[in-house]
């Protein structure tokens, strides 16, 4: 198992925060948000982790090189963060996953290292991390098919019809890595470049199984806003 992580993003809609620092450098409690991602990798013994960076990226470079001597890591560039988005960042990358099951994880969020272990321990080979809750406009949520399995993903699903919340951790087998990245070369050949990753597993879910774990028992939080950043300083203190 290996670690694929998306942190090259520019959050405008954290600014005034993140002018001179990446998103994942923030604090939250007594480490940056990054920290919460690579020390449950660490615990887990998940020691090979591949970063796609982009804004600021050597800020966050020396970081976690420097605080991170077990963890191998490698470092793609997305030198188009500004008007792109994870789903191009994923397509940089798209070889790499071919090789090996990995953990696929937005750099922008926030959780214990038990949230961590129950997806890596799920039975399923491919399975996403969702917190079932009622959902707003904004998450990117999910529709239960029965039997643990996601019949659909995105923003714009109805929200009554959801389970709820995708938090960007994902356990994606070597066999789902190949469909995945042939479907992200696909939207980014049609233009996607501006859409979320999970425009790329959508079109999959007709013919492979995709299920979810429930992780509703951890504190989580996905960072976007302002109003998330002073919720999670509030609730990992």
């Amino acid at each position: 198992m290996k670690a694929f992580i998306l942190a090259a993003g520019v959050s405008r809609r954290l600014y005034p925060h993140t002018y001179n620092i990446p998103k994942c450098l923030l604090k939250v409690g007594n480490k940056c948000i990054i920290d919460y991602q690579l020390q449950a990798l660490e615990a887990l013994g998940i020691n090979n982790v591949t970063m796609i960076v982009g804004y600021h990226r050597e800020m966050l470079k020396d970081h976690v090189t420097k605080n991170y001597s077990t963890l191998n890591f490698s470092f793609l560039t997305n030198h188009h963060y500004f008007e792109t988005n994870t789903a191009y960042s994923v397509s940089l990358g798209k070889d790499i996953l071919r090789q090996d099951e990995h953990i696929l994880m937005n750099a922008d969020v926030v959780y214990p290292i038990e949230l961590l272990k129950k997806t890596l321990e799920s039975s399923f080979e491919t399975v996403l991390a969702v917190d079932c809750k009622v959902c707003g406009r904004e998450e990117v949520k999910v529709i239960d098919g029965g039997q643990n399995k996601i019949v659909a993903i995105g923003k714009d699903l109805i929200e009554s019809k959801c389970l709820g919340e995708f938090i960007g951790v994902a356990k994606l087998s070597k066999k789902f890595n190949n469909l995945f990245s042939n479907s992200i070369e696909h939207l980014i050949r049609a233009g996607g470049i501006n859409d979320y990753f999970e425009a790329g597993i959508q079109p999959l879910l007709k013919d492979t199984d995709v299920h979810f774990v429930d992780v509703s028992e951890y504190p989580c939080l996905e960072i976007d806003f302002i109003e998330d950043l002073e919720s999670a300083r509030k609730l990992f203190r």
